[in-house]
């Protein structure tokens, strides 16, 4: 069995021969140490930089080439999104420079201002003076909606990819999905699901009208399903009540996945926090597998295959805080216990709970694969 009939198995709730495995997302700090050299795959302050700069093909060629590698190299994971094969600027796009302010502070155009959190690697928009707070219906149906599908040298890398590993491996592509949309800030965008339900409705059937020009051209030819995502949810609970997203969000999630499906069959969902309370939802809105099982959260893989997994495949597993903060005997013994419940229970593409997040400890990385390898033949 392939890596792909792995994944599509699985996913679908038919047998398979062992237990699968996907990454979610791998940083560049761990692709460069399996790779051997720098790489601008996951390192998102460089490539902010560098297409700033104009650098477009010099980062594209690094996302192909150096994706590809390290999934060669990584030849035991079966699923692959395109968090390493990102999305790309147009070939004929136009750099927006970035001005230095400060130490680790750049400016753009629109007058935003980043900081650079060089621990995370990452940019983080600390001003963003361009951001609406007030939204009224009229902003969002006073006029038609008019969408033109992303060129298709968006696509460049992970369409490289699809070609490269596409075959054997359960390549994804990536599409957005209506869920629940934050207007301005959070404090604002959950005010105006309390006290503004008109319009949520009004954005979200706006979104609804681009996802139907845009989701034909997201679902790359050659690709085996969609990754999509979204956030409803903290460490406590959803963000609004189900009652709440029953109404205002999951009609939307509904039609939004409907129009995903024209174009494949299987969709994997990420979702931080605790879902529990909307897990029946997202089933029901037709979400065929869902990541991210945040263990501090209370999203426990035994828990959820015990309540879910005849419904829905779950793909983790490995909690990330162990990753990061944890040896290679707590790793190995996180992989062995999650083989053992999906063994049991089925439905489990193994994983981390989140991505391989910068600053995850690099032979903690290799020893979830080693185990992994070691294990999936026996369990």
């Amino acid at each position: 069995m392939t890596g792909k009939e792995r994944v599509t198995n699985v996913i679908a709730r038919k047998p398979v021969d062992k237990i699968p495995l996907g990454f979610y997302a791998v940083d560049c700090d761990t692709v460069s140490r399996v790779l051997g050299r720098k790489t601008f795959v996951r390192d998102k302050i460089a490539t902010v930089l560098a297409l700033a700069e104009g650098r477009r093909d010099e980062v594209a060629e690094s996302f192909k080439k150096d994706s590809v590698e390290f999934y060669r190299k990584m030849d035991c994971a079966d699923l692959i999104i395109p968090k390493e094969a990102a999305l790309l600027p147009p070939k004929d796009y136009e750099p927006s420079p970035l001005k230095k302010i400060a130490d680790n502070r750049l400016e753009d155009r629109q007058g935003r201002i980043f900081q650079s959190v060089v621990e995370a690697n990452d940019l983080m928009c600390v001003f963003d003076p361009t951001l609406k707070k007030d939204y009224t219906v009229a902003d969002f149906s006073s006029e038609p909606v008019v969408v033109t599908p992303p060129d298709d040298s968006v696509f460049e890398a992970l369409d490289y990819l699809i070609a490269e590993l596409g075959g054997e491996r359960y390549v994804c592509s990536q599409a957005g999905i209506v869920v629940m949309p934050m207007l301005g800030d959070f404090d604002s965008a959950m005010t105006a699901y309390a006290l503004q339900p008109e319009v949520i409705h009004a954005t979200s059937r706006r979104e609804i009208e681009i996802l139907k020009k845009t989701a034909g051209a997201y679902v790359r030819k050659g690709s085996a399903g969609v990754h999509t995502g979204s956030d409803t949810a903290g460490t406590n609970g959803p963000f609004i009540s189900p009652a709440m997203f029953r109404e205002l969000c999951l009609p939307y999630m509904k039609e939004s996945v409907a129009i995903i499906k024209q174009f494949t069959e299987q969709i994997n969902f990420h979702d931080c926090g605790m879902n529990i309370p909307l897990m029946d939802m997202f089933i029901e809105a037709g979400i065929d597998c869902y990541q991210s099982l945040q263990t501090t959260a209370g999203m426990e893989i035994g828990k959820l295959t015990t309540m879910f997994g005849d419904r829905l495949t779950f793909w983790g597993g490995v909690p990330v805080e162990t990753l990061i903060m944890g040896t290679p005997d707590e790793t190995r013994k996180e992989v062995r216990h999650a083989m053992e419940i999906g063994s049991r229970n089925g439905g489990l593409i193994l994983g981390p709970s989140h991505s391989i997040a910068y600053g995850v400890k690099y032979d903690n990385f290799m020893a979830m694969v080693d185990e992994y390898v070691k294990l999936r033949d026996k369990i």
